[in-house]
């Protein structure tokens, strides 16, 4: 890929900037572009606005090498990659299933519009339902760009939060061009600095790749909840009944938890069931299972705590998952703004990871608060995330989701 030197990423996010700094480490030259202006100075700085383990000195080397600059406008560049979210509407149609939403994705495809010349590759990183890159190709289209001289192409990231500057490099890609050519030459592309295998197909199959994967996990994620429920129910130790089932060659049970957070694992399946509702009810029942585990925690402390006058309740941990500090979907956050409208409850939430609470939890009894304290001073503590700095926790207070 010798043509290939200056790379523009839009989205500076847990892929975009990870993915920016390792390219510029890589050698190329990238312009990075976000909309959010502070995250735009952070980076200019050599900083980060994220948490994630040896990103910091990526983009420290990176920045201080001249290799990355980052803006909010784009700018011309031999490859494009668009990592921008794809959430879902929060209304719903097709018998209570989220309507994706694509307007991020669109957005970032005309800001691009002024900058992309003939032989570019145009890459589609952000998860997607079926039929985004062709979509994105018809917006490139509408907007003058002569489709059949660029090479469009979707590459769904596959990381995992906390390993994704060593998932980048080495997990095997997935890429899928809109035609054949296009495939071919974002492979070659990707080849240049992963070193995973990179797999070709087609921009459908890539897309649906990466939402099956994250389907089979949710689906298998909701047996485990759903059994912990059950054995609630029965009084039996649902943590010691996956490890004596586990023990079986062929069996292999999911960690049960609060419910199911992250850009995901908890938002993918719905991509698959907005597309084919008629035909994914396992799918839309794993999602409706893990949707509600939450609402089981919730009435489990309340419970715990119906006899006390003015509880203090203690959250250990906001994250979707341990040691990280992505809040996007988390089930922790979720509980923790529903265990506020508890009666005279102040709620105390210990999240090492955070040093802000998110605005939908800025409420007034609900606080920061350290380990130590939320110990010592707190009624019923509520395990939600299971991050290294809990894990060993023992006191009869607690209230175990994760197994801490």
């Amino acid at each position: 890929m010798e043509k290939v030197k200056n790379i523009c990423v839009v989205g500076l996010g847990y892929i975009g900037l990870p993915t920016a700094a390792l390219l510029a480490n890589n050698g190329y030259m990238v312009h990075g572009v976000d909309i959010n202006q502070n995250a735009v100075n952070t980076i200019n700085e050599g900083k980060i606005h994220i948490v994630e383990p040896e990103l910091d000195k990526f983009v420290y080397d990176a920045v201080k090498s001249g290799k990355l600059k980052a803006d909010t406008k784009p700018c011309e560049a031999d490859v494009f990659i668009i990592a921008v979210p794809t959430p879902f509407h929060h209304h719903y149609h097709n018998n209570d299933i989220p309507t994706p939403n694509l307007d991020y994705v669109i957005a970032a495809t005309k800001s691009i519009l002024p900058y992309v010349k003939d032989e570019n590759i145009v890459i589609l990183e952000s998860t997607s339902p079926v039929g985004t890159t062709d979509m994105m190709a018809n917006v490139l289209k509408d907007g003058g760009i002569d489709i059949d001289k660029v090479f469009i192409a979707h590459c769904p990231e596959r990381v995992l939060p906390g390993y994704i500057m060593k998932e980048l490099v080495y997990n095997d890609r997935i890429v899928g061009g809109i035609t054949k050519e296009a495939t071919e030459k974002t492979a070659l592309f990707y080849k240049t600095f992963v070193k995973g295998e990179v797999l070709q197909t087609d921009a459908k199959t890539a897309e649906m790749s990466k939402l099956v994967e994250n389907s089979f996990r949710d689906v298998n994620i909701a047996f485990a909840n759903e059994l912990s429920i059950i054995c609630d129910k029965l009084n039996i130790d649902v943590w010691e009944l996956i490890k004596l089932a586990n023990k079986h060659p062929r069996v292999n049970i999911l960690t049960p938890g609060c419910g199911v957070g992250g850009h995901c694992i908890a938002v993918d399946p719905w991509f698959i069931c907005s597309s084919t509702p008629e035909h994914s009810n396992l799918i839309k029942t794993a999602r409706l299972v893990n949707d509600s585990k939450p609402q089981y925690v919730v009435s489990k402390i309340k419970d715990k705590v119906k006899n006390i006058k003015n509880p203090k309740i203690a959250c250990l941990g906001l994250a979707f998952k341990p040691d990280i500090d992505d809040l996007r979907e988390s089930p922790a956050v979720l509980i923790t703004e529903e265990l506020s409208k508890i009666q005279n409850a102040q709620i105390y939430v210990v999240e090492p990871n955070i040093n802000i609470l998110p605005n939908q939890l800025n409420k007034d009894n609900i606080h920061l608060a350290s380990l130590d304290s939320a110990l010592n001073d707190c009624d019923v503590i509520v395990g939600l995330v299971k991050h290294k700095e809990f894990i060993g926790l023992k006191s009869d207070k607690i209230v175990d989701f994760v197994n801490l």
